[in-house]
């Protein structure tokens, strides 16, 4: 799931919670749990109902913060890699372990 500037929020059974991803893979879900609870975030997690048998579990992925949003999380750079690096929107994404903040393309690669 690509960062949106939506900061959405419910319940996971009792508890309030600001959803962070919604119908993820266990790797995603894994992925953003380890990273979050690094950045000292209580998560939830929770499995959506499938549709059918041969449907793939997919995850819920929250936290207990109200006020968390990713996108301005990330893009302010305010969480770390397990090896203490800025994460990027490419890192949260996973599409590369590059923590270097490339917004743009000039031509140089």
């Amino acid at each position: 799931m690509s960062l949106q500037g939506k900061h959405v929020f419910g319940s996971i059974g009792e508890t309030r919670v600001t959803f962070v991803e919604k119908g993820v893979t266990k790797d995603r879900c894994d992925f953003l749990k380890r990273l979050l609870e690094h950045n000292r975030f209580e998560v939830i997690t929770e499995e959506e109902a499938k549709k059918t048998e041969e449907d793939p579990q997919l995850y819920t992925v929250a936290v207990t913060d109200m006020v968390f949003n990713p996108t301005i999380w990330v893009y302010q750079r305010k969480l770390k890699t397990l090896d203490g690096h800025r994460v990027t929107p490419g890192y949260w994404e996973q599409r590369t372990e590059d923590t270097s903040p490339k917004y743009w393309n000039n031509g140089d690669s």
